[in-house]
Formats: structure tokens, C-alpha cells, sequence
């Protein structure tokens, strides 16, 4: 075992200090330029739209989502204890400047998710009556890679439908049995019997779940988190000082105890940046593709929100809570690093809300978990019909997977779950990066058929994979027949 330990850090630190800084950054970087700015152009109409899709509560056909439960599919997997407990560890291990990485990272990552949604959009399929999609599939009709599609699918299927369920169920356990002195056996048979619930219903179920509970998930901890930042406004502006040399220069902080450098700060800003928002790991795009969208890119400015809320939202509202509360500890020894971080962050509620705060965080957390966990299931989901096929008994077979990593994550050490799910994540990022780039000129594509559209006033686009096995049976129907009538001539 210990053996495995240290494969695990070698891989995490080959992966987050040298191949996906460089990569994430990269990609974000050269897709925002390519796209010129999407970030400032289209995340305000979008949002703007969003709201009004809410009001307006839009319909859908069976086998589809709405364009809002899409983006609530999303948010409800990007939203989970890489928010709290991530964010936590981030700033005690990289020091505080970890969090303008975080920023920086959501910011780029914004044209990356934009890319990630509308490819997804494009390349979709349809099986068993219900939208699929994903990087498997981008890569799979766009790169006309099936090894590497390939490759993505078990991947994704590792790190999401196995080892992320594993964190989640981790952080979830030992947060409730700690705020509401409840054996963790318990909460683990609760948590599992309500996951359960949720996805026998399958999508519609989930798209139900998602859009329901996300909304006021994240009002609810933004709010509570503003009203620690309120009641500390006097420490609000050292606390952003303190971020911003911490950024370049950790030494002159508390890193100077620990020895942290630039390069560690950067490395645990990306790493749990990617693990909060998911822009460029490949996730939340299967989400996207089932949207009932009338053109890919205007999923594409609605997977931009995701990132919006995610990480300049509830990232930045953990951050600040510990800084300004002051509950922030720079001396955090790394075998208890993730349980500390935990702490530190209720220790922030609970200094401005006594014990209610630690309660308050605990269900907040329990409530990320469990929307992380369904949406990351999903995304798996669609990569398990990639590779086998969409009959009931193969989906009921991973379910029991995934319910069973549920109740194995609780009884492992969470800093090395975290540190599996590092690994996991960081090689699923790799071949859904490279598609990115080899793709980059079909999305510029789509955003520029996408102007010329609303120019002309008839937004449409031909989903033109979207049935394609269904066209692919007719042809193989016809060959067959061509075939039989050579053989009697």
C-alpha cells in the first residue's frame, strides 16, 4: 500500500507541477484569445437569458434537458466539497495566493468550458431515445479517434463514477458525524439510500433533483458567507492584500514557515481550481450536450455561468470566510491536511455563528456532496453507453459500482482520497485538452455561425450526429438487402 502511495505522488506531482499548469493555463489562454474575450462579450446576456428561461420555466421532450437543468447538471458536479474542502486545502497548502490562481484559472477557464459545451453540442448522439455526449464523443466523430475516445470513456468512468464519488462521500461523512455527532456508518447508509433514490430515476430524475437543489444550495452558502464577510468588513482588505502578494511572493505570508514557493502557490490554485469549476478536465460538457439548445454556442455561454457561480462565487466566498474570519492557519502539518482545512473553514463560520455555523457549513457541504456525486454519476453514465451500450442491466451494473465506491470512500483517509482523485482527474484533462486544441478552429466556427445566425434572425444549426447510429442502421439495412439480392441473382 505504502508502495502505491508513492506511485500516487509521483504521477500528481509529474501531472499538476509540470504537464497540466501548463496545459489548463495554456488552453484557457489560447482559446480566450481565439474567441476573442467570450468573458467579457457573453457572460452578462447570458445570464440574462438564464433568468429568463427560469421565469418562463421552458419545456422539453423526454431524453433531453432544458437549457437551465443542463447548466444545474453542471453546477450541481462542479459545486461540491472541492468548494469548501478543496479551496481550504488550497490556501493552506499554497498559502493564501492559492486563491488568485483559482481566480485567474476560472477566468481562462471560462473560453475553455465555452469550447468544451459547444463541441459537445455538435457531436452529440442519441441512444435508447435519450442525448448523449461528452469528450468521448468529440473526440470519437470530431478527431475520428476511437482509441482515444476510448481511453477518455474508462478515465472518466474512474475518476468520476468511482474515485470522485469517493471524495464526496469522504468529505460528507466526516463533516455531518463531526457537526451532528452522528456515527458515520449512519450517515453513510442515509447518503447511500438517497443517491439510490435519485438515479433509479435516471435524467429526468436528475435534471429534476439538479435544478431544484442547486439554486438554493448556492444562495444559501453565498448568503451566509457574505454575512461573515460583513460582520469582519474590517479585515476584508488585508485579507485581499494578503491574497495578492501571497500570489507572487508566499515567503512574505505565513508560507515562510512551510517553505512554499510560487510554484507550489500555482500548483494548488490550478489543481483545486480545475477539481471546483472542471474547465478543461471533461466533465461537465456530457451535461451540456443534452441540452434542448436551439444552436451549440448558446449552451456554450451557459456553460460559462457554471464556471461564474463556481469559482468567483462560492470559491471566493470560502476563501474570504477563512482569511476575514481569521481562521485562516498557515501551519497546518500536510498528514492532516485535508481533515484541518475542514476544520478551518467551520471554525470560520462558527466564529461569527457559534455552533450553528458549524452545522450550517456541514449541511451545506453534505448538500454539495450529494449533487456532486448524482451529477458525476451521469457523466460517467454517458461514458459507460460510449463504451458498452445503454441496456438496463449494464447501467444497473454501474450503479452498484458507484453506490459501493460511495460507501468505500467514507472508510478511507481523505487526504489520500484527495490526492487519488488529483491523480484520476489530471490524466482524464489530458486527452480532453488535446481535443480542445485540435478543435479549436470548429469552435471558433460555431461561435461565428452563431453571430451570423442572430444577424439574420433565424437562429438554428443542424445537429447533424445526433442520429447517427440510427443512419448508420439504414445504411447497414440497405447494404445488407444490396447484398442479399446480388447473392440470388
Amino acid at each position: 500500500m505504502e508502495s502505491f502511495r508513492v506511485f500516487v505522488d509521483v504521477v500528481n506531482t509529474v501531472l499538476w507541477d509540470y504537464l497540466l499548469i501548463f496545459a489548463l493555463l495554456g488552453i484557457g489562454i489560447y482559446m480566450t484569445v481565439k474567441l476573442k474575450f467570450p468573458q467579457f462579450t457573453r457572460l452578462f446576456p447570458a445570464l440574462r437569458k438564464m433568468i429568463s428561461g427560469i421565469i418562463n420555466k421552458e419545456e422539453v421532450e423526454e431524453g433531453k434537458m432544458t437549457p437551465f437543468q443542463a447548466l444545474s447538471t453542471a453546477v450541481a458536479a462542479q459545486v461540491g466539497t472541492g468548494n469548501i474542502v478543496g479551496v481550504a486545502t488550497a490556501i493552506a497548502a499554497g498559502g493564501p495566493g492559492a486563491a488568485f490562481w483559482m481566480i485567474i484559472s476560472a477566468f481562462f477557464g471560462m473560453a475553455t468550458i465555452f469550447s468544451e459545451a459547444v463541441l459537445a453540442q455538435k457531436y452529440r448522439e442519441t441512444k435508447n431515445g435519450e442525448l448523449v455526449g461528452g469528450p468521448a464523443y468529440y473526440i470519437k466523430n470530431g478527431l475520428k479517434s476511437k482509441k482515444l475516445a476510448t481511453f477518455f470513456s474508462i478515465a472518466c468512468i474512474v475518476s468520476l463514477g468511482v474515485v470522485g464519488v469517493m471524495v464526496q462521500s469522504n468529505s460528507v461523512a466526516g463533516s455531518v458525524s463531526t457537526a451532528f455527532n452522528v456515527p458515520v456508518t449512519a450517515v453513510t447508509i442515509g447518503l447511500a439510500i438517497i443517491v439510490t433514490l435519485i438515479l433509479m430515476g435516471g435524467m429526468g430524475r436528475i435534471a429534476s433533483f439538479a435544478e431544484t437543489v442547486v439554486p438554493l444550495m448556492a444562495g444559501a452558502y453565498i448568503l451566509g458567507s457574505f454575512l461573515i464577510i460583513v460582520l469582519n468588513l474590517g479585515e476584508f482588505i488585508t485579507a485581499l492584500n494578503t491574497i495578492f502578494i501571497g500570489a507572487f511572493t508566499p515567503t512574505s505570508i505565513g508560507g515562510g514557515v512551510l517553505g512554499i514557493t510560487v510554484q507550489q502557490t500555482i500548483r494548488f490554485g490550478l489543481a483545486r481550481g480545475l477539481f471546483s469549476n472542471e474547465a478543461g478536465m471533461g466533465s461537465t460538457p456530457h451535461s451540456h450536450a443534452v441540452a434542448d439548445a436551439k444552436h451549440p454556442a448558446e449552451q456554450g455561454f451557459a456553460a460559462m455561468i457554471g464556471v461564474f457561480i463556481c469559482t468567483f462565487l462560492i470559491c471566493t466566498s470560502t476563501v474570504m470566510v477563512n482569511m476575514a474570519s481569521g481562521s485562516y492557519n498557515p501551519t497546518i502539518p500536510a498528514s492532516v491536511m485535508v481533515e484541518s482545512a475542514t476544520v478551518m473553514t467551520q471554525n470560520g463560520f462558527a466564529s461569527s455563528f457559534g455552533k450553528f455555523g458549524g452545522m450550517f457549513l456541514s449541511v451545506c457541504l453534505s448538500f454539495f456532496s450529494l449533487t456532486t456525486i448524482v451529477g458525476w454519476y451521469f457523466f460517467a453514465e454517458s461514458n459507460v453507453k460510449n463504451l458498452f451500450n445503454a441496456k438496463p442491466i449494464t447501467l444497473n451494473t454501474f450503479k452498484v459500482i458507484s453506490i459501493t465506491a460511495l460507501i468505500i470512500g467514507t472508510l478511507i483517509d481523505a487526504t489520500f482520497v484527495w490526492k487519488l482523485a488529483d491523480m484520476a482527474m489530471g490524466i482524464m484533462a489530458i486527452p480532453n485538452i488535446f481535443a480542445l486544441f485540435v478543435l479549436s478552429k470548429e469552435v471558433r466556427f460555431i461561435l461565428d455561425d452563431y453571430d451570423s445566425k442572430v444577424l439574420s434572425k433565424n437562429i438554428y444549426w443542424d445537429y447533424e450526429y445526433q442520429n447517427i447510429e440510427e443512419k448508420n442502421s439504414k445504411k447497414k439495412s440497405i447494404l445488407s438487402k444490396t447484398l442479399s439480392t446480388t447473392v440470388l441473382k
